[in-house]
Protein backbone atom coordinates (compact mmCIF):
# COMPACT_ATOMS: atom_id res chain seq x y z
CA UNK A 1 0.00 0.00 0.00
CA UNK A 2 2.30 2.75 1.62
CA UNK A 3 6.21 2.55 1.62
CA UNK A 4 5.29 2.86 5.57
CA UNK A 5 4.85 -0.83 4.91
CA UNK A 6 7.61 -1.56 3.62
CA UNK A 7 9.69 -1.04 6.94
CA UNK A 8 13.33 -0.19 6.41
CA UNK A 9 14.79 2.63 4.44
CA UNK A 10 18.34 3.43 5.03
CA UNK A 11 18.38 7.77 5.08
CA UNK A 12 22.16 8.09 6.59
CA UNK A 13 24.83 5.55 6.29
CA UNK A 14 27.91 6.36 8.14
CA UNK A 15 30.65 4.32 6.46
CA UNK A 16 33.72 5.94 8.16
CA UNK A 17 32.71 4.56 11.39
CA UNK A 18 33.48 1.16 10.55
CA UNK A 19 36.66 2.20 9.24
CA UNK A 20 37.84 4.03 12.26
CA UNK A 21 36.55 2.27 15.19
CA UNK A 22 36.18 -1.63 15.76
CA UNK A 23 32.68 -2.31 16.37
CA UNK A 24 31.94 -4.18 19.70
CA UNK A 25 27.78 -3.92 20.38
CA UNK A 26 25.25 -1.64 18.40
CA UNK A 27 21.73 -0.63 19.36
CA UNK A 28 18.64 0.57 18.01
CA UNK A 29 17.44 4.30 19.41
CA UNK A 30 14.68 6.49 18.52
CA UNK A 31 15.77 10.28 18.17
CA UNK A 32 13.67 13.17 19.47
CA UNK A 33 13.34 15.56 16.18
CA UNK A 34 11.50 18.68 15.74
CA UNK A 35 9.21 18.67 12.47
CA UNK A 36 10.94 19.76 10.50
CA UNK A 37 14.11 17.65 10.97
CA UNK A 38 11.64 14.53 10.22
CA UNK A 39 10.39 15.97 6.59
CA UNK A 40 14.39 17.13 6.00
CA UNK A 41 15.39 13.36 6.62
CA UNK A 42 12.36 11.65 4.90
CA UNK A 43 13.61 13.69 2.01
CA UNK A 44 17.27 11.80 2.74
CA UNK A 45 19.04 15.16 3.81
CA UNK A 46 21.07 13.97 6.55
CA UNK A 47 24.63 13.45 7.11
CA UNK A 48 26.42 11.22 10.66
CA UNK A 49 30.07 11.46 8.92
CA UNK A 50 31.28 13.85 11.76
CA UNK A 51 28.43 13.12 14.53
CA UNK A 52 29.14 10.99 17.85
CA UNK A 53 27.09 10.07 21.10
CA UNK A 54 27.49 11.54 24.49
CA UNK A 55 26.20 10.18 27.99
CA UNK A 56 24.83 13.06 30.63
CA UNK A 57 22.88 13.23 33.26
CA UNK A 58 21.64 9.42 32.09
CA UNK A 59 20.18 10.66 28.73
CA UNK A 60 22.29 10.11 25.71
CA UNK A 61 22.94 12.92 22.94
CA UNK A 62 23.57 12.72 19.42
CA UNK A 63 25.82 15.27 18.79
CA UNK A 64 27.25 16.97 15.44
CA UNK A 65 24.99 15.13 13.40
CA UNK A 66 24.12 17.57 10.28
CA UNK A 67 20.30 17.41 9.45
CA UNK A 68 20.18 20.20 6.99
CA UNK A 69 17.71 22.78 7.02
CA UNK A 70 13.75 22.00 5.38
CA UNK A 71 13.47 23.68 1.93
CA UNK A 72 9.71 24.40 1.68
CA UNK A 73 9.62 26.15 4.84
CA UNK A 74 10.43 29.33 5.92
CA UNK A 75 13.79 30.34 8.30
CA UNK A 76 11.97 31.14 11.25
CA UNK A 77 9.65 28.30 11.38
CA UNK A 78 13.24 25.77 10.28
CA UNK A 79 16.03 24.09 12.51
CA UNK A 80 19.34 24.46 13.50
CA UNK A 81 21.30 21.56 11.09
CA UNK A 82 23.63 20.95 14.03
CA UNK A 83 21.67 21.02 17.51
CA UNK A 84 22.22 18.48 19.74
CA UNK A 85 19.67 15.75 19.49
CA UNK A 86 18.45 13.40 22.12
CA UNK A 87 18.65 9.68 21.58
CA UNK A 88 15.29 7.51 23.42
CA UNK A 89 16.41 4.32 24.95
CA UNK A 90 15.41 1.91 27.68
CA UNK A 91 17.08 2.89 30.94
CA UNK A 92 18.75 -0.53 31.06
CA UNK A 93 20.48 -0.04 28.01
CA UNK A 94 22.01 3.72 29.42
CA UNK A 95 22.84 1.80 32.33
CA UNK A 96 25.06 -0.62 30.34
CA UNK A 97 26.30 1.55 28.01
CA UNK A 98 27.46 4.20 30.77
CA UNK A 99 29.33 1.42 32.68
CA UNK A 100 31.20 0.60 29.38
CA UNK A 101 31.90 3.97 28.60
CA UNK A 102 33.65 4.74 31.60
CA UNK A 103 34.96 1.82 32.62
CA UNK A 104 36.77 0.66 28.89
CA UNK A 105 36.96 3.65 27.34
CA UNK A 106 34.54 2.75 24.68
CA UNK A 107 33.10 5.51 21.87
CA UNK A 108 29.34 6.10 20.99
CA UNK A 109 29.05 6.67 17.27
CA UNK A 110 26.56 6.53 15.13
CA UNK A 111 26.30 4.15 12.48
CA UNK A 112 23.27 4.48 10.67
CA UNK A 113 19.59 6.65 10.08
CA UNK A 114 16.77 5.22 8.85
CA UNK A 115 13.05 5.02 8.94
CA UNK A 116 11.19 1.92 10.30
CA UNK A 117 7.38 2.03 10.43
CA UNK A 118 7.55 5.87 9.56
CA UNK A 119 9.82 6.54 12.66
CA UNK A 120 12.83 8.04 12.59
CA UNK A 121 15.66 5.39 14.17
CA UNK A 122 19.85 5.83 14.28
CA UNK A 123 21.64 3.10 14.96
CA UNK A 124 24.61 3.56 17.40
CA UNK A 125 27.40 1.27 18.26
CA UNK A 126 29.79 0.48 20.40
CA UNK A 127 33.30 1.42 19.46
CA UNK A 128 37.23 1.24 20.52
CA UNK A 129 39.31 3.40 18.24
CA UNK A 130 41.73 1.37 15.73
CA UNK A 131 45.27 2.08 15.67
CA UNK A 132 47.26 2.53 11.77
CA UNK A 133 48.35 -1.26 12.12
CA UNK A 134 44.64 -2.35 12.39
CA UNK A 135 43.52 -0.58 9.23
CA UNK A 136 46.01 -1.96 7.10
CA UNK A 137 45.38 -5.47 8.46
CA UNK A 138 41.57 -5.16 7.73
CA UNK A 139 42.51 -3.64 4.48
CA UNK A 140 45.10 -6.62 3.65
CA UNK A 141 42.64 -8.85 4.57
CA UNK A 142 40.19 -7.40 2.52
CA UNK A 143 42.27 -7.35 -0.44
CA UNK A 144 42.86 -10.99 0.02
CA UNK A 145 39.53 -12.08 0.24
CA UNK A 146 38.85 -9.63 -3.60
CA UNK A 147 42.01 -12.31 -4.75
CA UNK A 148 40.38 -15.43 -3.42
CA UNK A 149 37.12 -14.41 -5.23
CA UNK A 150 38.83 -13.39 -8.09
CA UNK A 151 40.64 -16.96 -8.14
CA UNK A 152 37.82 -19.09 -7.13
CA UNK A 153 35.81 -17.50 -10.20
CA UNK A 154 38.01 -17.77 -13.11
CA UNK A 155 38.13 -21.94 -12.17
Amino acid sequence: MSDKNEGYKVVSDNRQARYLYEILETYEAGIELTGTEVKSIRAGKANLQDGYALIRDGEVWLINAHISPYTASGQYFNHEPRRTRKLLLHREQIRKLIGKVEQQGLTLVPLKMYLKRGWVKVSIALGKGKKIHDKREDIKRRQDQRDMQRAMKSY
